[in-house]
């Protein structure tokens, strides 16, 4: 096991323009030297402002119990031993915990406290059998506590897929055609991160990662458009206890809440920080976060998800008489404004009359935003998250996020 620790302040001052600066050193000395530069190069750029926000005074923590460096060693030898199988050739996992403690101050009086613990597995398997080969690489994540993590089940989801392999590896392939589609929450998670979250934030609608990871199907005049069934709503909630992507408020000091990104089918809400929601005339929506003290804060997913419906997933099957059922996926793809993009399976299965089938090998949905959304029909009671490390910006961040939803009904879709 490795462990590290890191302290530091990122300081972002504001003076005509802005300047950002971040220090490991926290020598009176040093943050007076930093700030006199910092202003400087503040007076120097280009001019911004902040929209007016409530300072608010608040302290909260997400901690939970911590096991011993035995039991995580336990744990992980547990999980290789039940993935050792003759056609797994491949085994990689990777358990990552961190405490997060934060404090956040402004000239405008908040001053804000927070310790986050989270816990994050990352596990990669490459099944082989004669000359076929799959590959699985996924993740867990959550915060709080290990007994928190341990409800995720991730012993028994990855020993299921690297069960299922061997059939996966042997499945036959689909034939190309239009087929009424089940998608688990897993791909749905994958759907809205990708083609509702990063589209919506208002710094790349503004154009602002133009360069870095493109633009967006969405232009700041698309709130009120119609992009969807009324069956889909999607939401970013950073509020959700326990998520990986959890916190109560932003670092630019403003409290948390769920974001409707699209309502009913038609977008909603943007995903804003204090300088963009002043630009669209509005109130920020808490959507600011760093990767750390050496970042600046910038806009940022939390939890992103589309809302349950009120179906059962029998209910939602038992109509298909030509259909795919798609549990996980093993690549996807989009453009850089969002719009065309690929999903391909990895746990797959045909659906006939209403049943059930044999698995098929890496069905292909290569659809559009809109195409997709609008022939959704149906979505389950069901709710479930994934975790990820959504990286964006310039140097990059990562930060931690959950994607989800509920199983989801998609009409006469392309499957190659």
């Amino acid at each position: 096991s490795i462990e590290e620790k890191s302290k530091g302040m990122g300081v972002r001052v504001i003076e005509n323009g802005a300047a950002f600066f971040s220090l490991t050193n926290l020598s009176k000395k040093k943050i007076r030297e930093g700030l006199r530069e910092a202003i400087r190069e503040a007076k120097l750029s280009s001019s911004i402002a902040l929209s007016d926000e409530k300072a608010y005074k608040a302290s909260y923590k997400l901690v939970g119990d911590f096991p011993g460096e035995e039991e995580i060693k336990e744990f992980l030898l547990d999980l290789d031993k039940k993935v050792t199988l003759p056609w797994i050739k491949s085994r990689i996992f990777f358990l990552t915990t961190t405490l997060t403690k934060k404090y956040f101050v402004n000239n405008e009086g908040a001053k804000i406290y927070s310790e986050i613990q989270r816990f994050h597995l990352e596990y990669n398997l490459i099944g082989k059998e004669g000359n076929k080969i799959e590959q699985r690489n996924f993740f867990f994540g959550n915060s709080g506590g290990w007994k928190d993590f341990l409800k995720l089940k991730a012993e028994e989801t990855i020993e299921s897929e690297a069960r299922k392999m061997i059939k996966i590896i042997h499945a036959k392939k689909n034939k190309k055609g239009k087929y009424d589609v089940i998608l688990a929450p897993e791909l749905v998670g994958i759907v809205v991160h990708e083609s509702c979250g990063h589209p919506l934030e208002a710094d790349r609608i503004l154009g602002r990662e133009a360069a870095q990871a493109g633009e967006s199907y969405a232009k700041i005049d698309s709130i009120g458009r119609k992009i969807g069934s009324e069956k889909v709503t999607i939401v970013d909630d950073p509020t959700v206890k326990k998520s990986y992507g959890f916190y109560l408020f932003d670092d630019e000091g403003v409290k948390a809440r769920r974001k409707f990104l699209i309502k009913d089918g038609i977008i909603n809400e943007f995903l804003l920080n204090r300088e963009t929601a002043l630009l669209l005339n509005t109130k920020s929506n808490g959507s600011a976060r760093a990767m750390n003290f050496a970042r600046e804060p910038i806009i940022r997913m939390s939890n992103t998800f589309m809302l349950p419906g009120d179906f059962e997933l029998d209910e939602m099957i038992e109509d298909i008489k030509r259909g795919i059922l798609i549990k996980s996926f093993t690549e996807w793809n989009i453009d850089d404004i969002r719009w065309n993009e690929k999903y391909v399976g990895f746990e797959a299965y045909e659906i006939v009359n209403g049943e059930i089938k044999d698995f098929v090998r890496r069905p292909v949905i290569e659809t559009t935003t809109e195409e997709l959304y609008s022939k959704i029909d149906a979505c389950s009671k069901d709710l479930h998250f994934v975790a990820g490390t959504c990286g964006k910006g310039e140097p990059m961040q990562g930060v931690p996020v959950w994607m989800g939803g509920p199983y989801i009904r998609v009409r006469n879709l392309k499957v190659k």
